[in-house]
């Protein structure tokens, strides 16, 4: 049965529906990450109406992220100690600008930002630029990192105002991937900017790699 005749004639369905129905498509030999996408009403050029920031998933996301740490003294130890795959300084802000970029977060330090600001045009445009807001600018690296390692996502709206994200494999039991899809969505819910007008959340669906979308009802 074609993928898409299993969405025929069905609009926006509850969160379990949808993950039972995604379920049901036919496999592949690789396992298929799930994304949640949402269509936000905001404006995405006003500033106070950028929706971003970042969530733990409460069942991961089915694989362990690379996390460097840019730390000295006793938070390098402590960032080692949690488990990062890379902690450095001056030697790991030079790696970067070569174009290394073979990791999936990146933490730092208030007193490394000095270092690391520069290095903006490389990790800025792939979404690995620390930030406070994103809390990856922190004392409290150990933490940050056990979260990354966790199942921690971030998210930012585009330009079109929509949000999306990983929220864990197809494998994932039925139950894990409604708890992670319905944890997001909460999560932006909650987050509607206070300027904003008409209705805030347009539209839902989520999705394997090699699937068409089902819409949920928001």
């Amino acid at each position: 049965m074609a993928l898409h005749t299993k969405l025929k004639g069905k609009g926006p369905m509850s969160v379990k529906d949808a993950v039972a129905l995604l379920k049901s498509f036919e496999g592949t030999k690789f396992d298929q990450s799930v994304e949640v996408a949402m269509q936000l009403g905001i404006d995405a050029k006003q500033a106070d109406q950028i929706v971003r920031g970042s969530i733990v998933l409460p069942n991961g996301i089915g694989k362990s992220k690379r996390v460097v740490v840019f730390a000295k003294g006793a938070k390098a130890e402590e960032a080692a100690a949690a488990g990062a795959d890379e902690v450095g300084a001056e030697e790991l802000a030079e790696k970067i600008k070569g174009g290394w970029t073979d990791f999936d977060a990146c933490v730092a330090t208030p007193d490394m930002m000095k270092l690391v600001g520069p290095l903006g045009r490389v990790l800025g445009p792939r979404g690995l630029m620390p930030t406070p807001k994103a809390g990856t600018v922190t004392m409290d690296v150990a933490t940050v990192i056990q979260e990354y390692k966790a199942g921690k996502v971030e998210f930012r709206n585009d330009a079109g105002g929509n949000i999306h994200s990983v929220v864990g494999k197809l494998s994932f039991e039925q139950e894990k991937l409604e708890e992670n899809i319905q944890a997001f969505i909460d999560r932006i819910t909650a987050m509607k900017p206070q300027t904003t007008k008409g209705q805030y959340i347009k539209g839902i669906a989520i999705s394997a790699t090699m699937t068409p979308g089902v819409p949920i009802a928001a």
